[in-house]
Formats: structure tokens, C-alpha cells, sequence
């Protein structure tokens, strides 16, 4: 049997330092990609809830 898992990747403009802002923003993305594409898990950049880009 085979099971599928359904992985989506996000890229947003975040902003530096709003880090409730932006942990707000990766909820409401997170769950409109469950909800309208049938995302399992949803990747995000690593420095996102920051909002710090790397160098």
C-alpha cells in the first residue's frame, strides 16, 4: 500500500523583526494550502518567522 504525503512550499515577503506578524502570516498560509490544495505539510524558509534573510 502506498501513502501519499503532499508537501507545498511557501515564499513570502516577510518583514524583519514582526515576528507576530509574521508567525501570523505562516498560519494563515499553512492553513489555505490545507484547505484549497490539500497540503500535508508546508515548508517555509528557515529564517521566516524572523524575517531575517540570510547572507
Amino acid at each position: 500500500m502506498t501513502t501519499r504525503f503532499k508537501i507545498t512550499m511557501a515564499q513570502l515577503d516577510f518583514l524583519v523583526g514582526d515576528i507576530d506578524g509574521n508567525t501570523d502570516k505562516i498560519i494563515r498560509v499553512a492553513r489555505r494550502a490545507s484547505e484549497e490544495l490539500g497540503a500535508d505539510m508546508v515548508v517555509f524558509p528557515e529564517l521566516a518567522i524572523t524575517g531575517y534573510p540570510p547572507e
